[in-house]
C-alpha cells in the first residue's frame, strides 16, 4: 500500500507539472547590421590588378558586414604595397584599419607608421590608400622622417611609395645628416 501511494503520488506530480497553459519566449531584438556577415582571426587578404599583387594586408581580427560593405581591421594591421616589379616597397602598420570594400580604399587608425624602401618614414595617426588614385592621404598632423631631413604638417599626400610627397601645411622642417624615429 505504500508503494502505491509514492507511485500514485509521483503520478499525480507528473500529471501537475503538464498543464495547457502556453509560455511564450522571450523575445530578442537583434540589429543584424551589427553582426558581421564573416569574422575570422590572424587574417591575410590580397589586393590584386591583372594578376599582379598591389598589396597584402595582415590582421589579427576582421569583422566584414555585408550591408554597409566595410571590413574593419581590428588588434593590429600590417600592409605591404608592392610595385609593378612585384617588389615589396612600402610597409604601413597600425593599431586598426578599416577596407571600404566597394572601392577598396585601406583606412589606417591609430599610430600609424609608413616606411619605404628608401629610408622614408611616415608617423600620424590616420590616414587613406586611396586603391584607384594609388596614392596616400590624410587631414591630419604627420612627421615625415628622412636620412637628411624632418618635415610636420598638416595635410598628407603622396603616392603610395611615398616617394612624391606633399605636406599641406608644414609647422616644422629641418635638416640634418641622420635622423632616427
Amino acid at each position: 500500500m505504500k508503494q502505491f501511494i509514492i507511485i500514485l503520488a509521483l503520478f499525480s506530480a507528473l500529471l501537475a507539472g503538464c498543464s495547457e497553459q502556453k509560455f511564450e519566449p522571450k523575445k530578442v531584438n537583434i540589429d543584424t547590421r551589427e553582426i558581421p556577415a564573416q569574422e575570422s582571426w590572424i587574417s591575410t587578404i590580397v589586393f590584386t590588378d591583372s594578376g599582379r599583387t598591389k598589396a597584402i594586408i595582415y590582421t589579427n581580427h576582421l569583422r566584414m558586414f555585408t550591408q554597409s560593405q566595410e571590413t574593419f581591421l581590428d588588434d593590429s594591421l600590417h600592409v605591404d604595397f608592392f610595385d609593378r616589379f612585384q617588389k615589396r616597397s612600402t610597409t604601413l602598420t597600425a593599431k586598426r584599419g578599416k577596407v571600404d570594400d566597394r572601392l577598396k580604399n585601406l583606412f589606417a587608425y591609430q599610430d600609424v607608421v609608413a616606411k619605404n624602401d628608401s629610408g622614408v618614414t611616415l608617423l600620424t595617426e590616420e590616414l587613406m590608400w586611396d586603391n584607384a588614385k594609388q596614392q596616400i592621404t590624410t587631414d591630419k598632423f604627420v612627421t615625415i622622417i628622412t636620412p637628411t631631413e624632418k618635415i610636420q604638417g598638416y595635410g598628407f599626400e603622396s603616392d603610395q611609395f611615398i616617394r612624391n610627397y606633399i605636406i599641406h601645411r608644414p609647422t616644422y622642417v629641418t635638416n640634418g645628416s641622420s635622423f632616427n624615429k
